[in-house]
């Protein structure tokens, strides 16, 4: 006995769950066998067009939070920050089957991309264009209460809302550099430390962005208060 219900949505599938999430335009993205050079063309565009839908929502979550900073709306911020982390936690994660390749099948897989190359996705990119506004927005915050981000620090129990929040964003920061060191070492169990990528950026090269932060005053007030906190010892001894 059956108890589904017929379709109320507009489309041509027998569910409203596949007219909604649209799944036969969704499934037809992917070759088919009969197009492959490889059959892990399919492992990796899978994982690749999902990591893109993660990096949309994530970006779309980082715009939310921006709309919330400049309305003052903290919590709001927190919320879809939160919701960002987890999104970039999801695309991370996925790089692991691209180590269920082997560096030779890659290399067959590899022929049919042409000159594609992470640095064009256009999820990743997104992101890295929005994510520094969400530092604007903080620190706008603090000028016009007239703090100094020390002091939101020292005090968190008085400033919980704007600890809490700086402590999200170095969430996010740090997030994203996980993900770039853990593609970074994909990308060297595939291809190799001294290679080169499909647009001819040496994997050494790639590297070097890890070490990229989009809050490094976030980063920096970590010396600034153990140094403050070595001075406080001293002069109590």
């Amino acid at each position: 006995m059956s108890y589904a219900k017929p379709p109320v949505l507009n489309g041509e599938a027998k569910s409203d769950y596949e007219n909604y999430l649209r799944t036969d335009e969704l499934l037809s993205l992917q070759k088919g066998p009969a197009n492959w050079l490889h059959r892990d063309e399919l492992l990796f565009t899978v994982v690749h067009q999902v990591s893109e839908l993660w990096l949309k929502l994530a970006t779309s979550e980082i715009l939310e939070a921006i709309e919330k900073l400049r309305s003052d709306e903290l919590r709001g911020a927190q919320r879809s920050l939160n919701r960002t982390i987890m999104c970039l936690s999801r695309t991370r994660d996925s790089l692991e089957l691209l180590e269920m390749m082997s560096p030779w099948d890659y290399q067959q897989v590899r022929r049919a991309l042409g000159h594609g190359s992470g640095f064009d996705s256009p999820g990743f990119n997104s992101l890295r264009l929005s994510i520094p506004k969400l530092g604007q927005e903080f620190f706008r915050i603090l000028s016009e209460q007239d703090l100094e981000l020390m002091q939101v620090f020292k005090l968190e129990h008085e400033y919980e809302d704007l600890y809490q929040l700086a402590e999200l964003l170095l969430d996010l920061d740090e997030a994203v550099s996980l993900w770039r060191a853990r593609h970074i070492k994909v990308v060297a169990r595939t291809i190799g430390i001294q290679s080169v990528g499909t647009q001819g950026t040496p994997v050494e090269a790639l590297m070097k962005l890890s070490e990229f932060t989009f809050f490094p005053a976030l980063w920096d007030i970590r010396n600034r208060i153990t140094e403050l906190a070595t001075q406080e010892e001293k002069g109590g001894s």
